[in-house]
Order: structure tokens, then C-alpha cells, then sequence
């Protein structure tokens, strides 16, 4: 089935009895990556970084990010959650410039960006290769491009499709949100950024740290109502780890043609 992208037109970003709560429950352990990386790793400091947030949805890096000093720029093709970003960063105090737009085609000048990053967003783009062209033309030379998705793998079809998305008893998330054929290997991903001038410079996965019996009775829970999507995603307890067979993340390099 391909993937219901609309699906984030009608679902809550900021409610911890909605789906999208499980995500915002994973934010900060890929932030925390993130912010390591740039701030202990390469050195810099995020005040007045100019930041684009490609696929930001309701905002949940953008703000974390903002609170770390940067302007960020988010975009996303869907209106409703834009709505729901820019209200929810005012209600914050914060200021996140939001606007709607494609990864494929992306509406600003060429090095626009000093730092580009893209999460939860090339296993739901129509052209990858594109996604990330776009991403390098606007990011200046020499500048990050952080990212993470889906690793296409035995494993990632049993846990983001059919216990996420099919299974009855377990699943929470949306039916059809992800198409496991959308998925993308990291050596394919890699040798993308190398075909539109990126250097990988990491590569790590995000897992859980409980048990697996642990999650399923949490993921049974949550189906039957006793417990919160938000909930169920802080109980999975995301981190930084060496298995990338799921979740993977990194960082690359623009470098010149």
C-alpha cells in the first residue's frame, strides 16, 4: 500500500492521547544526538545558525532546536500542521519561521542554510534522490546535513509494519503511514549523499532499551486503551545504539563538487 501522507492533515501534533504522541516521545533522544554532535563534536555554536527543518511536521526538533539558539526554518506540504507548529511555538514564546513546501522542491536560494536536517521524512518522500538533492543545493558549502529514517530489514517490517500499523492487538500508529518498499538501506542512502556531494561522517541507530516483552505488554496496552500513545512512546525509551536494523541516524558533510 503506498503511504497515506494525508494522514497528517487530520491527527493532533501536541496531544498525548494521539498517535503523534509517540513521536514526541522519541524527539528527545534524536535531539540530544544532534545536539552533541554539533555543539561537543564539531564545535559550533547554534545561536544564529540558520536551520532548515525539512518534513518538520508539527515542530517538535524545530522547537528544541530554537530553544538551542538557532533560526530555524521549517517546512512541510501539510497546511494543517504548520497551523498547529506555528501556534504552538507562539503559545512558547518561540520564533520558528514556518512555510509550506515540498523536499523535492524546496523554495529558497541556493546556500541558503548553514545547517539542513531531515528526520521522519525520506521514508514518506516521492523522490529521494531529489529530497536530498534539494537539501545540499540549499545547504551552504562546507555545512551539516543531520538526518534519520528507516532501514528496509526483516526487522523493520515486523516493527513499523505489522506491530506499529497491522496487528490489531499491538499496532499504534496510523494504518498505511508507512510502506515498508519506502524504506531506505543505509548504503543506499550513503550512496546518494556521495552522488549530490555529501560526506557521511556517522552513522548510528535509535533502539529501545527495555525488553521485548516489556514493549509488547506496553504496546498491548496502549490498544486497549489503558495507557497513552505518549505514554507508550516514553516507556520504549529510545536511545542512541549500535543496532541500525530499525530507526538509523547520522550527520554528513557538504563537500565540494
Amino acid at each position: 500500500m503506498p503511504v497515506d501522507n494525508d494522514v497528517y492533515n487530520h491527527l493532533s501534533w501536541w496531544d498525548d492521547n494521539q498517535p503523534f504522541a509517540t513521536l514526541e516521545a522519541f524527539t528527545p533522544p534524536r535531539f540530544d544526538y544532534f545536539h552533541e554532535v554539533l555543539t561537543s563534536r564539531l564545535g559550533l555554536d547554534l545561536t544564529g545558525q540558520r536551520m532548515l527543518d525539512i518534513g518538520c511536521g508539527g515542530g517538535l526538533l524545530a522547537e528544541r532546536f530554537a530553544r538551542a539558539g538557532a533560526q530555524v526554518t521549517g517546512v512541510d506540504p501539510s497546511g494543517p500542521s504548520l497551523k498547529a507548529a506555528a501556534e504552538h511555538a507562539r503559545a512558547e514564546g518561540l520564533s520558528i519561521r514556518y512555510q509550506e513546501g515540498f523536499a523535492e522542491q524546496l523554495d529558497f536560494p541556493d546556500a541558503s542554510f548553514d545547517l539542513v536536517y531531515c528526520c521522519d521524512t525520506l521514508e514518506h518522500v516521492t523522490d529521494t534522490s531529489r529530497a536530498i538533492s534539494e537539501a545540499v543545493r540549499v545547504l551552504k558549502p562546507g555545512g551539516y546535513y543531520l538526518y534519520d529514517t528507516i532501514n528496509r530489514t526483516f526487522r523493520s517490517k515486523l516493527g513499523m509494519i505489522k506491530m506499529a500499523q497491522d496487528w490489531k492487538s499491538v499496532r499504534f500508529a496510523p494504518k498505511d503511514l508507512h510502506d515498508w518498499n519506502g524504506f531506505i538501506k543505509p548504503a543506499e542512502l550513503h550512496d546518494l549523499f556521495r552522488t549530490h556531494g555529501l560526506h557521511n561522517e556517522d552513522l548510528v541507530g535509535f533502539a529501545s532499551s527495555r525488553p521485548p516483552l516489556e514493549l509488547l505488554r506496553a504496546m498491548r496496552s496502549r490498544a486497549r486503551g489503558e495507557i497513552t500513545y505518549g505514554e507508550l512512546g516514553r516507556r520504549f525509551q529510545l536511545g542512541v545504539a549500535k543496532d541500525t536494523s530499525v530507526i538509523y541516524g547520522g550527520y554528513a558533510r557538504k563537500v565540494a563538487p
